[in-house]
């Protein structure tokens, strides 16, 4: 059986399926894990959200938390300017629009129209929302933890860190050692930033494989593939369409 992780899709629904298709996976063979991140800046947020839900429900896909995921729930599930304006911030208009309609917004980002969108998502949508509550914060085997953004070290226990530590760790983890005998796979941070290459990232110390290709920057869709003898295959698919984000810093 082959272990296939991708991360970071951001409503970049063909390239995720195009990826899926590349690496020839199948469900009944495969355990495909995904890292978090299934919403925001892309364009088909609500097509990604409602296959992944499917592939989890149907094949057992393990499905993991992203900050962008929970940044969704929290600004839907709770009326508070501070979290609303966050979500705004990290792309909730093209989420928004993939639920309401590509015009729904027009030229600005109307917060009476926002509203009205979150409570339309609510409605209609509230499977969707209850998903992303499900999501876990990690998955372990007898070799790697995969999680979304990373482990901090400083924690005695990794498990007991917190839950802003699994979706939105950055530095902490990938300046330092784990120190843990298994090999974390992380998303979150584009490995961009981590060496010079969209292509996925193997530290030195080989604790630690980042797999964020920056997909919806204008990169790349990685899948690092873990086989039986825990050799490692990586896959990718280039965006087919220029990116509007280029100019934005990753939050």
């Amino acid at each position: 059986m082959r272990t296939l992780a991708i991360s970071d899709i951001h409503g970049c629904y063909e390239q995720f399926n195009q990826l899926l298709k590349k690496v020839q996976f199948d469900s009944a063979n495969d355990k495909l894990i995904l890292l978090g991140d299934y919403v925001d800046r892309g364009l088909r947020s609500k097509d990604v959200l409602e296959q992944v839900k499917a592939l989890k429900e149907e094949f057992g896909v393990i499905a993991l938390r992203g900050n962008h995921d929970q940044m969704m729930y929290d600004a839907l599930m709770q009326e508070r300017e501070d979290l609303d304006s966050r979500w705004i911030r990290n792309g909730a208009r093209q989420t928004i629009e993939s639920y309401c309609g590509a015009d729904y917004f027009g030229e600005e980002l109307d917060r009476g129209r926002f509203n009205e969108a979150k409570q339309l998502i609510k409605n209609n949508y509230m499977h969707h929302v209850e998903f992303l509550n499900s999501l876990d914060l990690y998955y372990e085997s007898d070799s790697h933890i995969f999680v979304h953004a990373g482990i901090n070290p400083a924690v005695d226990e990794w498990k007991k860190q917190t839950s802003a530590d699994f979706i939105w760790i950055r530095e902490n983890f990938y300046n330092h050692p784990t120190g843990l005998d298994k090999t974390v796979v992380f998303g979150h941070t584009p490995v961009v930033n981590l060496h010079d290459s969209e292509n996925v990232w193997f530290s030195s110390l080989g604790d630690k494989i980042g797999i964020d290709g920056g997909c919806v920057f204008g990169k790349q869709l990685n899948c690092l593939e873990i086989d039986e003898s825990d050799e490692y295959k990586t896959y990718y698919i280039l965006k087919d369409y220029p990116s509007l984000f280029d100019a934005i810093e990753v939050t």
